[in-house]
């Protein structure tokens, strides 16, 4: 039995206003909550396994996927609740922006790790600030967006529909500028004679990283070319394209990181590393509060100078010696 024909005339108890232009499909909506609950289960246990807290706005994306599908699940069996619309709307419009914000973490961890920091044309600790600020300007411009789309006055879901296609368009400029500056960084990285073992150790994370990118930057220019569109274009009234050029690419996204962790050893590396140069800043920091004793003793700071070399060549070794807890993941 085919699904109802969709009533838009003035006579159909809500103003001619329609949540969709097509009957939501069950069978669609039942696989996409399924993938993205159990992909979501997966990386919740590494999570909690490989101590990875950076990459919890991702997880919560994975989550906002699986319950915005339910979303869609309730708008079948009642077309014309706000809530369900609601929910699936901003909850499967929202969510590639945090996956976005733990990809923008990754890339200047992953440079800490390879020691290659310097190669970066931003400074790694204001790489994540800015491009994640940037995440969160648009995540908030589509999340106000979609709360006055959800609504059923057609001028507050114009100004709705404008505001989102900002959110989007900020996304956009800054998804461009992060594989901008990603590439700079791996076209260094690959010419650097000094860090030829680093770019093997990396090529794989900043390839997946350019994958992810990609699908969520064509995913955002497909919902902008939506919102660009009349509401009752093309792309809005076949559902088959939500679900080509959004739920499957970002299920792709979701995917490739449970094939490549974004954590483990190589990211443990990053640990130690930013816990040792915090060492090093809290040493110089008690240096410069009391800067005559190296400057009026030149015994004791000789002695300081050897005390902090012996340290450092302990810590080293330590390190060296240390089986890294994450060794033996697979």
């Amino acid at each position: 039995m085919g699904a109802p024909a969709i009533d838009t005339s003035p006579g159909n108890g809500h103003g001619g206003w329609v949540p969709y232009y097509y009957w939501p499909s069950l069978p669609a909506a039942i696989i996409f909550v399924l993938l993205f609950t159990v992909c979501g289960i997966i990386h919740i246990y590494r999570l909690f396994k490989y101590k990875g807290w950076y990459f919890i706005p991702f997880i919560i994306g994975v989550i906002f996927q699986a319950v915005g599908y339910v979303g869609r699940i309730g708008s079948h069996y009642d077309f014309y609740s706000l809530t369900w619309f609601i929910m699936q709307s901003l909850l499967i419009l929202l969510a590639p922006a945090l996956f976005a914000a733990s990809i923008y973490m990754t890339l200047s961890r992953l440079a800490i790790a390879l020691h290659a920091e310097n190669l970066l044309i931003i400074r790694a600790r204001w790489l994540t600030t800015f491009f994640v600020t940037g995440d969160v300007l648009s995540f908030l411009a589509q999340s106000a967006g979609g709360g006055m789309m959800a609504k059923s006055d057609p001028e507050g879901a114009d100004r709705g529909q404008k505001i989102i296609m900002g959110g989007l368009f900020i996304q956009i400029f800054f998804f461009g500028g992060f594989i901008i500056i990603a590439t700079i960084f791996h076209n260094r990285l690959n010419k650097s004679p000094s860090h030829v073992h680093e770019k093997i150790k990396g090529r794989k994370y900043l390839l997946t990283m350019y994958f992810a990118n990609g699908l969520i930057l064509v995913r955002s220019i497909f919902r902008v070319i939506e919102y660009i569109m009349p509401h009752d274009g093309p792309l809005m009234k076949n559902e088959a394209y939500l679900y080509i050029f959004d739920a499957l690419l970002m299920f792709f996204v979701v995917v490739v990181y449970l094939v490549v962790k974004p954590y483990g050893d190589l990211f443990d590396e990053w640990k130690r590393r930013k816990d040792l140069g915090d060492l090093e800043l809290t040493r110089s920091s008690q240096h410069n509060i009391f800067p005559g004793t190296s400057r009026d003793r030149p015994q004791e700071r000789e002695a300081m100078t050897s005390s902090g070399d012996i340290e450092s060549a302990l810590s080293s070794r330590s390190f060296a010696e240390q089986k890294p807890y994450g060794g033996s993941r697979r």
